[in-house]
């Protein structure tokens, strides 16, 4: 964990009292990181007959996430999960994290624990390790930069690419449900209650990535490519699709849409299987299972430990993507873009 890289915000600790108090919440190391907070780059020992797993990703205020709505526990733990959901498309396993601070000048001590307070938290769930990162002060908003590192054998590791004409799609979980409970909660005070809206609210605050499943299915070969939901179930189909140079069916009436979510977008008017598909920040994973590969699929299933599995589509050799809806053929919406 390096240096502030300026003055210190509000009434934070100096930046040295910072860092070993990130040192201690983080506790002992293991055996495998001789070299970690306090020293000017973390040192690590591979996993044994693995490869590394890298990934990235950094989350800005007023970007992806709103303070009227997520607490900063909230928003500590969505950072680290999002990282951990990429780690689990490819198949692997996660082990360590790099942490990076962007504090606004008027952010509290306070404040900045009760971020630590949510990354610590799910980094205690998934036993994710955190090697070190960096403190700086943001003249703008609080931005978050999260560096996962996990690992996965060779013939383990799932890509977006390798899927075949006739490979069923699944997802994990629920979808649509990030994107109505993130309406909900910055819609209208006065509106009519919604039995369940707030498990969607909590969805969006903080997202479950599946650590678990991803790694069985790396594991058991079950999948043929894989991709998770940051940016909805129709861009990660999309994806997939593309890098594997096929089109794909999903079937509207299979998305596994949680009923608080139906309503939502029923009342705004908006087709619920669309507006599911379309929805992103959900951080479930889209897989491809091939024919012969459905036996290791149910292996998965079992293993997966309460985790909804559910079928919705084919890809197909037909380059067109289709979203069967009410039993008719419309274009696969969009997913999220940032630009």
């Amino acid at each position: 964990m390096k240096r502030v890289r300026s003055s210190t915000p509000a009434d934070l600790p100096g930046e040295r009292a910072l860092i070993e108090e990130i040192r201690a919440r983080a506790g002992a190391a293991p055996a495998w990181l001789p070299v970690g907070i306090g020293d000017d780059a973390a040192v690590v020992e591979g996993a044994r007959g693995a490869l590394e797993i890298l990934t990235t990703d950094a989350i800005v205020e007023g970007i992806h996430f709103d303070r009227r709505v997520s607490t900063l526990a909230d928003v500590g733990w969505k950072a680290l999960a999002v990282n951990l959901s990429d780690i689990a498309a490819m198949g692997g396993t996660p082990r360590l994290a790099l942490l990076s601070l962007g504090l606004p000048e008027a952010m509290s001590a306070a404040e900045v624990r009760e971020l630590l307070d949510g990354f610590f938290a799910l980094a205690g769930e998934t036993r994710v390790t955190l090697a070190g990162g960096n403190i700086t002060r943001s003249p703008g908003p609080l931005f978050v930069d999260v560096t996962v590192s996990g690992f996965a054998r060779r013939r383990q590791v799932l890509t977006r690419g390798g899927a075949r004409a006739g490979d069923a799609l699944y997802v994990t979980g629920q979808v649509g449900a990030a994107a109505a409970g993130l309406g909900w909660s910055t819609g209208r005070p006065a509106e009519e209650p919604i039995d369940g809206i707030d498990a969607c609210v909590e969805r969006h605050r903080r997202p479950d990535p599946r650590v678990r499943v991803g790694a069985l299915l790396g594991r058991n070969r079950a999948a043929s490519a894989c991709m998770d939901l940051s940016d909805g179930l129709a861009d990660a189909v999309r994806q997939v699709a593309a890098a594997s140079g096929l089109g794909a069916v999903v079937d509207g009436e299979a998305l596994p849409i949680p009923d608080a979510a139906r309503t939502w977008f029923q009342r705004r008017g908006v087709d619920p299987a669309s507006a599911a598909a379309a929805g992103g920040d959900d951080y479930e994973l889209l897989f491809a299972v091939p024919r012969r590969a459905r036996g290791r699929l149910a292996t998965v299933i079992r293993q997966a430990r309460g985790v909804p599995i559910t079928r919705v589509g084919e890809l197909t050799a037909d380059p067109r993507l289709i979203l069967m809806n009410r039993g008719r053929p419309e274009q696969l919406p969009d997913g999220f873009v940032h630009f």
